[in-house]
């Protein structure tokens, strides 16, 4: 079990009316009481009784500062009178969107209400381009209330997950529309930076304790701040993409995982590969052909390959297929847009590269994009994220289609096969528009 004074992202803590910070645990969720109470800390509690929720300032040698703004989102009653708004939570991809406590029936202007207040005073300390307000600059952390299970029955009260701490990253003020009267009014949303936090997903308590303690400086709270947290008081907004949390998705490769096995047969391929399309780059297409039908025709559906495409300004493609899903009596024919890059083993594709193939398809089209490299993380991870339709294909699994190939037709002689890819690529170049393809025999 971690150490009670970490919280980790997503961990759920128990928040009772006891305030009692004797028990680390409160049956088997951390005591949300104890996390918070230092051995011998005699200043200001952080109560989540409200949405949002600063913590009284204190004052330091250095000057004044708020400790910290909590916020405490309670989806089960969104719609409600009391909470007419839907806040929006994508922690996997750091993000949360969040509305102030302005209603419909409150007096005055936005700011009026003492959430509203702490979410602007926010704002212009984390949007500042002074390092000497960012370093005072309140965290926001931010809470959600969860259901919990007990017995078959359903509590929706006194458990709360931890979403992170956040930078705001955007303030607008915007019109909702309570969905009980039907009346609109004026209110405050955020957009948050969910921070990267530690290689366990944890932020240290002390931190906060010592943002409470009036007898240490600003520049002294930093000792225990996540690593994200300093960059962004040392570098400002410019850091906000580079620190934001991102949980990456299994379809994310690292290098290792891309790239064959050290001393394996299928590293004596690519590196055999590599070696004969080094000086020849163009004819490297020829064989991405070959091996974008090898792997597509894994799947079941029929690939047909097409033409290669005239060296130079081809914009982001080097072959033409087709893929036919369905059976032979009902299919749907697929053009297949395919980018090859013979690189180093050595070298990442970036997604600039990888965004250039993807500029060129149209609804109903797809890419394949082959090399003897790996994909950059970012590359793999803005295909995931924005539902790229393309198929990568790095070294391994390059080397690996080209085994199958050379076993099929060359009796398993590799360097047979790159000399045919050598000799025919210059016959299989042509000049047609890819969209014929669909209409090809």
């Amino acid at each position: 079990m971690s150490d009670p004074r970490l919280l980790r992202i997503q961990e759920l803590v128990r928040y009772d009316r006891t305030y009692s910070a004797v028990e680390a645990f409160t049956g088997e969720y951390l005591n949300f009481w104890y996390l918070q109470q230092a051995p011998d800390f005699q200043h200001n509690r952080l109560l989540l009784e409200s949405g949002i929720n600063p913590v009284a300032q204190v004052r330091a040698s250095d000057g004044v500062r708020t400790p910290m703004v909590a916020l405490r989102s309670s989806p089960w009653r969104a719609g409600s009178d009391a909470t007419p708004w839907h806040d929006e939570y994508d922690l996997d991809h750091g993000h949360i969107r969040y509305y102030g406590d302005h209603k419909v029936g409150t007096l005055g202007p936005v700011g009026v209400t003492r959430g509203n207040r702490a979410l602007l005073d926010l704002w212009t300390e984390h949007a500042s381009g002074d390092r000497s307000d960012r370093v005072r600059a309140a965290p926001l952390l931010v809470f959600r209330g969860v259901p919990v299970y007990t017995n078959g029955v359903r509590k929706d009260k006194g458990h709360l997950e931890f979403c992170g701490v956040c930078i705001v990253e955007r303030l607008e003020f915007v019109l909702q529309r309570d969905p009980q009267t039907g009346r609109t009014f004026p209110n405050i949303a955020i957009d948050l930076n969910v921070v990267r936090l530690d290689a366990n997903d944890e932020v240290d308590w002390r931190w906060l304790d010592d943002r409470r303690d009036p007898g240490t400086s600003a520049e002294q709270t930093l000792r225990f701040a996540p690593d994200a947290w300093k960059q962004w008081v040392n570098e400002g907004r410019v850091s906000l993409p580079r620190i934001r949390r991102r949980v990456m998705s299994s379809r994310v490769l690292s290098r290792e995982d891309q790239m064959p096995l050290p001393g394996s047969t299928e590293e004596k391929v690519l590196q055999q590969i590599y070696s004969a399309f080094d000086t020849n780059k163009h004819a490297f297409e020829w064989l991405a052909s070959r091996v974008a039908e090898q792997v597509l025709g894994e799947s079941g559906a029929r690939y047909q390959e097409g033409w290669l495409t005239k060296a130079g300004g081809d914009g982001g493609m080097d072959f033409v297929g087709r893929l036919d899903v369905g059976n032979s009596s009902s299919k749907t024919p697929l053009v297949v847009l395919g980018q090859a890059k013979c690189v180093a083993p050595t070298s990442s594709i970036s997604p600039d590269q990888v965004a250039r193939v993807v500029a060129r398809l149209r609804r109903g089209w797809i890419g394949v994009f082959v090399t003897t490299g790996s994909f950059s993380q970012q590359a793999q991870v803005e295909v995931v994220d924005d539902e790229y339709p393309i198929v990568l294909i790095p070294g391994r699994e390059l080397a690996q289609a080209v085994r199958k190939l050379a076993e099929q037709s060359y009796q398993g002689d590799v360097a047979a096969l790159l000399d045919t890819a050598l000799n025919d690529y210059p016959n299989a170049v042509t000049h047609r528009r890819p969209e014929e393809i669909i209409s090809a025999g």
